[in-house]
């Protein structure tokens, strides 16, 4: 349901208390018999919030601990890159994570002068560190992504730079939850002033070689010479920092929006639950920088780590982001000279199937996979996947050459390439899309909640594609029904319906007690209703 409050700013007295906030990182402990209280990695690790002791220091002492353990089991003794965000919880987590390497002997590279990092930084050193090193650097990202002011989170990069696959984080999970119910006995811990004043603790310059290096991923040139007004809104995020570099280093006509960082986000308008939220894809997190849309060529703001992106054009306003992934994935394969044929595009299985009917015109093969970018890693860091997109604004692609840039989300280069879109087109991102619509039909996509309860969601998190007894949806034969993505195999969690003009897949919540319902329809709204409404049919005969 819609909260009368979304799109407006929030009430100060509904602001987050940042100093109690702290405190109760400090001095809440966690129980490790409630679930909700013991460690736990989701698709973008262990996210949750001190005050109901999700996030707390004996959570990141412990994460880190097992960390340390896991990088030398594997024998990575390259240095540890560590970057944070702007959440208020992100700095003391950075204290917590600085006391336990240095402890255990690992080195480590923070952030010079304290500055914030975005997620995409430190995939990108984590990459070039390892182009040439004999020892593997790995990484940690200190961040909840666009999650509530009161929220912490915690993401281990391993040597590809991307985020752990599911084989890895159960590892630091388990180990870290063995801490946590052994009382931290065998988390290793110096002070904060000898941890940062010892030889393994080093400062490093984040922003610099990766500003340096844009051009080799984005035309910049094509940028300056389009000569666009544009405004920049890292939403008080880990961006801020990256931006001025950006706007100074390549002149750009850029004005940068909220750029300074504020614990209770108090200038965010609030998302369609009546909670702040830096979801820089949601229109009424964005309402804000919608209200701007007229004043320049292009706007754009990143999440708080900045691996999302979220695109506002004068005609388009925000941009649906399937919409911007098949405008991005269309100008990448025809206009990039070095990417060769065999390249793939991928995909998630909740992505728009514009992106599929875009691929095949430019003869290009799709790779589908589950929800998350891990499955993006593999291919990015070989080189044999040239993009790989997920239907929450978050993409990341090849350098020029076809060699790789990052294999975790860059909200950063998805920002740029639409000033370079621009810039080369001479059109509107929205007019781009309009032209698909024509070629290739208008779709109808809609993600919407169902109730569940934790055995149903169990249930359909299990499901066989035997399960499914009918053979139409929506007036339509089904074409296909999958448990596991048509590109890698892997389970889905899930399931997947396809017909000839619609699809619908239904996943359950990790956090909520509901299930997702993703649909699309290139017939008409009524159409994905209809779609939804008997999804919602099959899954509860499923329940019963």
């Amino acid at each position: 349901m819609l909260s009368p409050l979304a799109a407006t700013l929030a009430p100060k007295e509904d602001l987050v208390n940042v100093a109690l906030l702290i405190s109760a990182y400090y001095e809440k402990k966690p129980d490790i018999n409630i679930p909700t209280q013991c460690v736990a990695f989701g698709t973008s690790g262990h996210r949750g919030s001190a005050l109901k002791k999700s996030f707390n220091k004996d959570h990141v002492l412990a994460i880190t601990q097992a960390v340390c353990e896991y990088k030398k089991k594997m024998k990575y003794e390259g240095v540890l890159y560590i970057g944070k965000d702007t959440h208020a919880l992100s700095a003391p987590a950075q204290i917590s994570t600085i006391r336990v390497c240095a402890a255990n002997g690992i080195y480590v590279c923070i952030s010079q002068n304290d500055e914030y990092t975005p997620t995409p930084l430190v995939s990108f050193a984590i990459l070039e560190h390892n182009k040439n090193a004999k020892e593997s650097a790995d990484g940690i990202v200190i961040t909840p992504s666009h999650n509530p002011p009161e929220d912490g989170g915690f993401k281990y990069n391993p040597p590809n730079g991307g985020p752990a696959d599911t084989d890895v984080t159960s590892l630091i999970e388990k180990r870290a939850n063995e801490i946590l119910a052994n009382n931290l006995k065998d988390v290793k811990i110096v002070s904060y002033e000898e941890a940062i004043s010892s030889k393994y603790i080093k400062e490093y310059d984040f922003i610099t070689p990766y500003v340096k290096a844009l051009g080799e991923i984005v035309d910049m040139k094509a940028i300056q010479g389009a000569k666009l007004k544009i405004a920049a809104d890292p939403l008080g995020g880990s961006s801020i920092a990256v931006y001025k570099k950006i706007k100074e280093y390549y002149n750009l006509d850029m004005e940068i929006i909220h750029p300074y960082a504020d614990f209770t986000f108090s200038f965010m308008t609030l998302d369609h639950d009546g909670k702040i939220r830096m979801d820089c894809s949601s229109p009424y997190a964005m309402a804000s920088l919608l209200k701007l849309k007229d004043n320049y060529d292009l706007a754009f703001a990143n999440d708080t780590d900045a691996d999302r992106h979220g695109i506002v054009t004068p005609k388009g306003g925000l941009i649906n982001p399937n919409h911007y992934l098949s405008v991005a994935i269309w100008y990448l394969f025809k206009y990039r000279e070095n990417f060769t044929k065999d390249l793939k595009v991928g995909k998630t299985l909740v992505s728009s199937s514009m992106i599929d009917r875009v691929c095949k015109s430019l003869g290009r093969q799709v790779y589908e996979v589950p929800v998350g970018f891990k499955w993006f890693v593999e291919g990015l860091y070989e080189g044999w996947l040239g993009f790989g997109g997920e239907e929450s604004a978050g993409a990341s692609y090849l350098r020029d050459d076809g060699s790789v840039w990052t294999t975790d989300k860059d909200g950063m280069i998805m920002t740029l390439l639409a000033a370079e879109i621009i810039a080369v087109t001479g059109k509107d991102i929205a007019d781009i899309y309009a032209d698909f619509e024509k070629e290739f039909g208008v779709s109808y996509y809609a993600r919407i909640d169902a109730p569940a309860t934790l055995e149903q969601k169990k249930m359909l998190k299990n499901l066989n594609v035997d399960a499914i007894k009918t053979d139409k949806l929506a007036g339509e034969k089904i074409e296909a029904v999958f448990t596991k993505a048509a590109g890698n195999g892997a389970a889905i969690g899930g399931l997947k319906i396809v017909t000839k003009n619609g699809w619908v897949a239904m996943r359950p919540s990790g956090t909520e007690d509901i299930y997702k319902i993703y649909a699309e329809s290139f017939l008409s709204r009524e159409h994905l209703t209809l779609i939804q409404k008997e999804a919602q049919k099959i899954t509860q005969s499923l329940f019963a």
